[in-house]
């Protein structure tokens, strides 16, 4: 089948996951896609005709349906926004993709190397559009730090260090966050937190051409916060990066599950002539909830840089940087743009493979 044209004007969007209940696609795809003009949500599909039609109601979506396969082939949809589990992906991508439609995945891509190469390949072979969702470099600050760096404000880089908490992965766990405990399901402290952070890290200072890993699982009992159950985790609660990145400069990073009763996010980036530091309350960067500090020139002390509004340009959110949607807008605003004029800023599933090599690569220097 070939691959469906948008409308010049609007991007008719299909959210499969979208629940009345709530969730991720609820909290941050759907605001987002209100507040980035060209778009518009015109289907939605869920477990069952049941929870369709209740997540229809609620939301005012038109097209409800208790099947993706019943959405992806819809002439009124545009661009399929895959918003599930991560064992999911691969099977709602690939029908996307054999119904010639445009595909936003959420982040990770694949469960694994092997499903996301896969993806990337079929996308290729139909020449359709793809985008994943790696907001965190779409988000303001990031974006602001990465322009600092580019622009000269630390000189030369030297180094940089991040230490981080993925407030999951820690010693209890919520009942709908049971399937992260376990490392075949491809959902992991590794691929979503590390993943998105990094990610951002290369994005700024050059991908590693060099490095070395240790990681350990430190709490292969966690139990349920609720009922206090114990449960197994083969998970990694414990990842330990360190390199060297483009340009030379040496790179260090620490991500811990949990949370920390001291840092939980710390990004400092140590130039020749300044320095550059983000903090923030968890090693979640895909949410943008982040405060840069700069110094530059001998006995500076540091000082808070605000993100220039220039970086912000959705109306609809003025005021609103601490919801999940803030980032995730920013994100459908590039994808737009890219639509528009035919670029390729966004990332897509090849991009989506470059980051999944990474993380392998990780994994078996780590010996996992």
């Amino acid at each position: 089948m070939p691959a469906h044209t948008p409308s010049a004007d609007t991007v008719g969007v299909g959210i499969i996951g979208l629940s009345a209940s709530g969730g991720w696609a609820a909290r941050a795809h759907l605001p987002a896609l209100s507040a980035v003009p060209g778009f518009e949500v015109r289907a939605l599909s869920a477990s069952t005709p049941r929870s369709a039609r209740a997540a229809g109601e609620k939301y005012g979506v038109p097209l409800a349906f208790g099947s993706a396969e019943e959405l992806v082939r819809r002439d009124e949809v545009d661009l399929v926004v895959v918003a599930v589990k991560v064992p999911h992906h691969r099977e709602l991508a690939l029908a996307a993709l054999e119904a010639g439609k445009m595909v936003l995945s959420e982040w990770p891509l694949g469960n694994g190397l092997a499903e996301t190469e896969e993806l990337a390949a079929v996308a290729e072979a139909r020449g359709i559009r793809t985008f994943v969702g790696l907001q965190a470099r779409s988000a303001p600050p990031v974006r602001y730090v990465r322009d600092l760096i580019a622009d000269g404000y630390v000189g030369e880089v030297l180094s940089t260090s991040l230490i981080a908490s993925g407030r999951r992965w820690g010693a209890e766990f919520d009942q709908g966050g049971a399937y992260l405990l376990d490392r075949s399901n491809g959902a992991s402290l590794l691929t979503i937190p590390f993943g998105h952070t990094i990610d951002a890290v290369t994005m700024a200072l050059g991908e590693f051409t060099d490095l070395g890993a240790t990681m350990a699982t430190r709490r292969p009992k966690v139990h349920n916060e609720t009922t206090g159950e114990p449960a197994r985790m083969d998970v990694p609660d414990q990842i330990a990066v360190s390199g060297v990145l483009e340009g030379g400069a040496v790179a260090s990073v620490h991500f811990r599950g949990g949370l920390s009763r001291a840092t939980n996010f710390h990004w400092e980036i140590n130039g020749a002539a300044g320095d550059l530091l983000l903090t923030g309350d968890s090693g979640h960067l895909q949410f943008g909830q982040v405060t840069v500090y700069g110094s530059r020139g001998e006995d500076a002390a540091l000082a808070e840089l605000p993100v220039p509004g220039a970086y912000s340009t959705l109306p609809a959110l003025a005021g609103r940087t601490t919801e999940e949607a803030y980032t995730v807008a920013h994100a459908y605003q590039q994808i737009r743009a890219d639509l528009t004029a035919g670029t390729h800023h966004a990332p897509d599933f090849a991009h989506a493979v470059r980051r999944h090599r990474l993380l392998d690569r990780i994994e078996r220097a780590a010996g996992f």
